[in-house]
């Protein structure tokens, strides 16, 4: 994992080129990203729970970098399909991937990466290209999720777009602003 010294995102001055602190961060979001799926709200309308995990994978993303982001997602996704009870309500299994919410899992690993690249043109340094960082990566969360939903459960895209999207983006815009905060006083604490 390369990084450098004060390096476009915020965790870089700290892990530098240490191999053992950039494994940290990585296992540190993983597991940041597990427990914030364990804070899920089922909705009756849809199979997709209300959850904290758009949250920690962006800002995480956003915090991290592309590379740091998306090991860490993948190696959520391989805990999930190993047996560990990582995803939203302690879900585990292949199934829990290829079932109705699992277009959402895989766009953690995609929306990582938009994020990530994003954040190392020095993004999360404003409040404003922070939000727009957190903008983009949950737009490649829902087209991957809604797209699957959609496929999965035979529902018509529109139909989809209803049950996995339109209600969880007053949340999501919340999240945004969070990240949007958090990210630029994140600098300000290391000086740079």
């Amino acid at each position: 994992m390369s990084s450098q010294v004060a390096g476009p995102v915020v965790v870089d001055s700290w892990a530098e080129k240490s191999v053992v602190k950039n494994v940290t961060l990585v296992v540190g979001l993983t597991l940041f990203t597990a427990l914030c799926a364990q804070v899920s709200v089922p909705l009756p309308f849809t199979p997709v729970p209300l959850t904290l995990q758009t949250f920690a994978v962006l800002a995480g993303a956003a915090a991290l970098g592309a590379e740091r982001s998306v090991i860490a997602q993948v190696l959520y996704v391989v805990l999930a399909v190993a047996g560990a009870p990582v995803l939203a309500g302690g879900a585990t299994g292949m199934k829990s991937i290829t079932g109705p919410t699992g277009g959402y899992i895989i766009g953690f690993v995609a929306a990582s990466y938009v994020v990530g690249r994003i954040a190392e043109r020095w993004a999360t340094r404003k409040v404003v290209t922070t939000v727009v960082a957190y903008v983009a990566g949950t737009a490649v969360v829902y087209a991957l999720g809604v797209s699957w939903l959609s496929y999965a459960t035979h529902m018509s895209v529109r139909d989809a777009v209803v049950a996995g999207m339109i209600p969880f983006l007053v949340g999501d815009a919340l999240k945004a602003l969070a990240a949007g905060a958090v990210l630029p006083s994140a600098w300000k604490l290391t000086g740079k």
